[in-house]
């Protein structure tokens, strides 16, 4: 059967891809953060994911005020990336794995949670970001990707609750896939920032680093925070956060963080990230248990 062998935090900053596609990477501003996601692109180069479950928040690229899916499940061959406004970034298309994200469909609707289908949609920086900080700037992305686009930016978003329940029922549905796949989770998103308004550009290290450590050891209890927490504490588009929910909702309850880094700023907001792995998964990992960047 298909596996979930790990899962991913990572912020999607829009300026971190254009600091990588405009060649700015090695700027002193720069260098401390991509530097931080070095132990992690050879981590997923032992890993080998055969797909990626990328959960993430379109920013007006593919949705509209029109149209505003909760849960959309991206279930096409392939997803081009989105133009948003100074045109698209040049990286791969994203190559879906149509039968995967068809059985997730199937099972997750079955299961009672309501999801969009989408058969042809445009990705934006929230997916194409993390794929660059985790797997640098091949010709090709080395796996399928599977977008799980989640609203986060039109009021009433998902509760954390919910997102935590929606992975239980992601890793049941890759678990019931007759096929040997190794898949893994990311969650996208956060952390704490706010673009707009008397507080912006709020950065909160301590909610962050709180975040970071319940998200290892209790899970259950990041599930219960209202909405109002996220954007008192961490500001406006701190909400993005319920979205690791899903990917920890998909790991054994006992995952162990095998990677932290926490950077602070990037543009004008904390770049956080994080490595989880099943311990009954089959993974070699490069990093040391426990081992932390900041």
């Amino acid at each position: 059967m298909a596996r979930i062998v790990a899962g991913v935090a990572c912020s999607h900053v829009p300026a971190i891809g254009a600091a990588l596609d405009n060649g700015k990477a090695g700027e002193p501003y720069w260098q401390p953060l991509f530097r931080g996601f070095e132990p992690s692109k050879n981590w997923i180069a032992e890993v080998k994911p055969d797909v990626v479950i990328l959960v993430y928040n379109d920013h007006g690229s593919a949705f509209s005020l029109e149209v505003i899916p909760t849960f959309a499940l991206g279930c096409a061959a392939e997803f081009p990336p989105a133009d948003e406004g100074w045109g698209a970034r040049p990286v791969p298309v994203v190559k879906g794995h149509a039968e995967l994200a068809w059985h997730m469909a199937q099972s997750l609707i079955l299961d009672e949670f309501d999801m969009t289908i989408v058969n042809k949609m445009e990705v934006d920086h929230g997916l194409t970001v993390p794929l660059s900080l985790m797997f640098g700037q091949p010709d090709a992305w080395p796996c399928p990707v599977i977008p799980l686009a989640v609203n986060v930016v039109q009021y009433p978003p998902p509760t954390g609750h919910r997102c935590y329940m929606l992975g239980k029922a992601i890793r049941k549905a890759v678990e019931s896939f007759d096929r040997p796949l190794r898949v893994v989770i990311f969650g996208t998103g956060g952390m704490s920032h706010q673009l707009q308004g008397p507080r912006a550009g709020l950065i909160n290290r301590d909610f962050d680093t709180r975040f970071l450590d319940k998200l290892a050891t209790d899970p259950q209890s990041l599930a219960q925070l209202p909405h109002v927490e996220y954007v008192r504490e961490a500001g406006s588009e701190g909400i993005e956060m319920v979205m690791w929910l899903i990917m920890r909702g998909a790991l054994d309850d006992d995952a162990k963080e095998v990677y932290r880094f926490y950077h602070v700023p990037a543009s004008n907001t904390a770049v956080g990230h994080m490595i989880l792995e099943n311990p009954t998964a089959d993974v070699t990992l490069s990093l040391s248990k426990g081992e932390r960047s900041s």
